[in-house]
């Protein structure tokens, strides 16, 4: 930005048209199904590429299916600023998950193509595919989408494979789009809050300080499985009362030291499953999250000692199998530093906190400095047809977003 020239703003009215807009692919009576791969995606999709065109860049879809919109910067030979979100949805979703971080950042570029503002690095805004199903886009950038899950089956009905395929990529050259550290100057990625911190405390902007470490275990309680009618109550090996005993452990140790860390047991079966045959199997899940993920092993370990205690003591055994593991990602100390700043300097209120939720931030984290921008989602609710934030707070957003981003092609630490 040239001396003298006014500060830049993003145009609000145009920003919630194209949500308005956006939110009509997928939208059905129980919410939005724009899940990935399916044909509401993809014409989502099409209709994203126009913006972006619009707004000045130079769009591809990269082989891993993702929409890369390139803008050069002065200094070519600088790695880009990046910056986007995603557009699928959750089934039976809300139109704002994603979808403020993606036309947010395709705003941003259009209000420096309007205001012909050409920034010192290149510029790249990814609309990253299938973010809902296991950050497959952003994983394809880093190198961490095995073959094998490919040949998974995402709710579409779809494989990966064949959905990338569907989405114009090509599953055959997922190497090329590999990047490595350094490759970025930095990531920022606006999105709503997904909790009720920020609207609860009408506080304007968050500033995210990481993404949580998630783990999750599937615990097998072995008992045994006999007459409900015959078998006295002293008598019992039941599978299910020493889970439903495990239940309450895991509340009581996670809520026991102060801190924002998170259990949950969310999933539970019961075997033979009938009225009248005491439970002789349960299956159950367990999921940790934390920004410390030393944090998340302690109260692991604390859990499974009080688990074993309990088996012991129900006659009954118990196993537990890790099944999915991800690490905390920290955002950038100074890329927060520089959020921070933005907002204040638009006269906006921001609190530091963690993302309890995963994001591609977490992925791009991996290749160069990266900072997340949160706005108020209206009483905390996500994944849901009732989700929302208002309009001023989705504006606030995206103005943070492009002033964070013109601060970080200024600032003398970035590539």
């Amino acid at each position: 930005m040239e001396a003298g020239q006014s500060a830049p703003h993003i145009n609000a009215d145009r920003l919630l048209g194209h949500l308005e807009q956006l939110a009509t692919f997928g939208r059905g009576p129980g919410g939005t199904n724009r899940v990935a791969y399916s044909e509401a995606d993809r014409q989502a999709r099409a209709q994203v590429i126009q913006w972006m065109q619009a707004a000045g860049l130079d769009v591809e879809i990269d082989a891993a299916a993702n929409i890369v919109g390139r803008r050069p910067g002065r200094e070519p030979d600088r790695p880009p600023l990046v910056i986007g979100s995603h557009i699928d949805t959750v089934p039976n979703g809300g139109n704002y998950d994603g979808t403020v971080g993606s036309l947010g950042a395709i705003e941003v570029a259009q209000t420096l193509h309007e205001q012909g503002i050409v920034l010192r690095h290149p510029l790249e805004v990814v609309i990253f595919q299938n973010e809902e199903g296991g950050l497959i886009g952003s994983r394809a950038w880093i190198g961490k989408l095995p073959p094998e899950e490919l040949d998974h089956v995402s709710h579409s009905g779809k494989t990966i494979r064949e959905g990338i395929r569907f989405l114009g990529g090509d599953p055959d050259r997922l190497d090329e789009v590999i990047r490595k550290p350094g490759d970025i100057a930095a990531y920022l990625e606006l999105h709503i809050e997904q909790g009720p911190v920020l609207y609860e405390e009408q506080i304007d902007i968050g500033v995210v300080e990481g993404i949580v470490g998630i783990r999750w275990w599937r615990v097998t309680w072995e008992g045994t499985a006999n007459h409900a009618g015959t078998t006295p109550m002293d008598r019992r090996r039941d599978a299910l009362l020493a889970a439903a005993r495990f239940i309450q452990a895991v509340n009581r140790i996670v809520t026991s030291e102060p801190g924002r860390q998170v259990g949950t047991v969310g999933q539970i079966e019961a075997y033979p499953g009938a009225p009248n045959v005491i439970p002789g199997r349960v299956v159950c899940s367990l999921e940790l999250r934390d920004l410390d993920d030393a944090k998340i092993q302690r109260l692991y370990a604390a859990i499974e000692e009080e688990a074993r205690a309990i088996a012991q003591e129900s006659g009954v055994a118990v196993r537990f199998e890790p099944i999915n593991v991800n690490k905390p990602a920290p955002t950038d100390p100074r890329v927060r530093d520089v959020i921070e700043a933005a907002a204040q300097d638009l006269g906006l209120s921001t609190k530091r906190m963690p993302s309890g939720a995963g994001h591609d931030a977490q992925d791009m984290a991996q290749l160069g400095p990266t900072g997340m921008i949160f706005i108020p989602s209206v009483d905390g609710i996500s994944h849901s047809p009732k989700e929302y934030s208002r309009p001023e707070d989705i504006a606030n957003g995206a103005n943070v977003l492009l002033h964070a981003l013109l601060r970080l092609d200024e600032a003398p630490w970035v590539r």
